[in-house]
């Protein structure tokens, strides 16, 4: 069996199909289709509102499936379309590949195998090795710039966030869009990767040849709407994914692995590790409700400190401490800015008492936490230093 031979009979055995988004690629679109061709039939062309020969091109390929679009709609929308048409012919994988004749049809088999090494589902993206000669400066600068917000969003590190030759697994990417234009493909491997789906590059070959490939980016437009997205998405990354990901493997463990994980035996050093302390007590008492989890979570990885140990002593504020929290707040405020409104017991406080004395209990419970983050941070560093010190003479 030849080489060809095999990448279709593993193209069957995967379920996998080839979806090819065109918009007045005529020059190298019949190049594209008939390369393919030699390993799979099982092909999807979707015609983006081309005004060129492309629709007379594709009439010549009966063999394929074809999806037509008037007028232009964006790649995106193509590729959408592509993936619900794969997912009801009941495909389980599509490879993406552009028609602009820069990718080679025989990578397919490179997809093939990593997924095959892989053994689980994966969402392989094309590296185009960016730096070899050729490559328009522009295009080395923009794949740079989506490469590093890429991992900000995710935590992955690729080399190629924007090659347009790649693999999909279609169930498990998501089954809905907000993106139709050139930010798609964006958005679909970071909210992939959101879905704890890996992200990887393979290597691929490249052709840039300027006499050929005609590229619709539109540099101001695009790249705000690039922009726009990868600022929501930033948002969305800080106040919800981090924090999701963080309870999620935090869930997971017993206090027993608390102890031994994240204290005792952790890589962090002493300090790191009161600094952590203080750093979630801080948060737990200052007049942060709401948004305590949020905050503490945040600034522990801008920081750079034990997110778990932030997170854990962040929950100083639990209910039965709430009133204790409160009241010597409102004293500690009441000592620095009198207040016209008496103060009464602990065991007798009310909302009243709060919104009678705001500013008494916000300048109170900011000097309250960050006097009880002291104390413990120095606390918990000479305690650390106690054990650390005695497990070294045992």
């Amino acid at each position: 069996m030849n080489s060809e031979a095999v990448i279709t009979e593993r193209m069957k055995q995967l379920k996998t199909c080839v979806i090819i988004p065109t918009y007045n690629n005529h020059n190298t679109l019949k190049r594209v289709i008939d390369g393919v061709l030699k390993y799979t039939t099982s092909i999807i062309v979707v015609n983006d509102g081309s005004t060129d020969s492309t629709s007379e091109i594709l009439k010549t390929y009966t063999q394929i499936d074809q999806i037509s679009i008037t007028p232009n709609q964006g790649k995106g929308n193509a590729l959408r379309l592509g993936f619900k048409k794969a997912l009801d012919s009941g495909y389980e994988y599509a490879i993406t590949i552009d028609s602009d004749g820069q990718h080679f049809p025989t990578d397919i088999s490179v997809f093939l195998e990593t997924l095959k090494q892989e053994e689980k589902p994966a969402l392989l993206i094309g590296n185009r090795n960016m730096s070899q000669d050729g490559i328009p400066k522009k295009s080395s600068f923009g794949n740079k710039f989506s490469n590093f917000w890429f991992w900000f969003e995710t935590g992955i590190k690729l080399d190629d966030t924007q090659s347009g030759y790649r693999l999909y697994p279609l169930l498990f990417i998501p089954n809905r869009f907000f993106t139709k234009k050139f930010e798609f493909e964006i958005e679909v491997i970071v909210r992939t990767a959101w879905s704890q789906i890996a992200v990887k590059n393979v290597p691929i070959n490249i052709l840039y040849d300027p006499n050929e490939r005609v590229s619709h980016f539109r540099p101001f437009k695009d790249f705000t709407r690039i922009s726009i997205l990868n600022t929501v998405l930033v948002i969305l990354t800080i106040f919800y994914i981090k924090p999701r990901d963080f309870f999620r493997s935090f869930k997971k463990k017993r206090i027993r692995d608390f102890l031994r994980d994240d204290i005792l035996e952790s890589s962090d050093s002493n300090l790191k590790k009161s600094l952590s302390i203080a750093l979630g007590v801080f948060i737990g008492i200052a007049p942060l409700w709401g948004f305590q989890t949020v905050i503490v979570i945040f600034l522990a990885v801008i920081l750079r400190l034990n997110k778990v140990l932030a997170f854990t002593f962040s929950n100083v504020s639990i209910p039965p401490m709430i009133p204790f929290i409160i009241y010597g707040s409102l004293k500690i405020g009441n000592f620095i800015i009198p207040s016209k409104h008496p103060l009464i017991g602990v065991t007798m406080l009310r909302f009243s008492s709060i919104q009678h004395n705001l500013l008494q209990y916000v300048v109170g419970s900011v000097i309250l936490a960050t006097i009880t983050a002291a104390f413990l941070g120095i606390l918990s560093f000479f305690i650390l230093t106690f054990f650390s010190n005695f497990r070294k003479i045992n």
